[in-house]
């Protein structure tokens, strides 16, 4: 009896994917060869290109930047949650009276 590999079954085919996807690009890129002028040339914001998987995965980016949210002090958060209460008193005084 032979030992299935899963994980290796399903590499090979995201391998096959990745040829067909490449295969089917250049023929877009064949009709359309204004295509392949880059990001500067569109118009909006460029497409986002993920160059390796794993590193997608894991959360890290090529450049070593991690974007950091910042802090919200003890009065910030206060005031949100008031905010909160707030609207979500109005949305359930909004619901009681449509049902009426």
């Amino acid at each position: 009896m032979t030992k299935f590999d899963l994980k290796q079954y399903a590499k090979r085919g995201a391998e096959a994917r990745i040829t067909e996807l490449n295969s089917e690009l250049e023929a877009i890129y064949g009709a359309f060869p204004d295509l392949r002028k880059g990001p500067g040339a569109r118009r909006g914001r460029p497409a986002k290109v993920v160059v390796n998987h794993e590193e997608q995965a894991t959360g890290s980016s090529p450049a070593g930047v991690r974007r950091r949210r910042r802090k919200m002090s003890a009065a910030q958060k206060k005031a949100v949650g008031l905010r909160m209460k707030a609207y979500w008193a109005a949305r359930k005084a909004a619901a009681g009276a449509k049902k009426r």
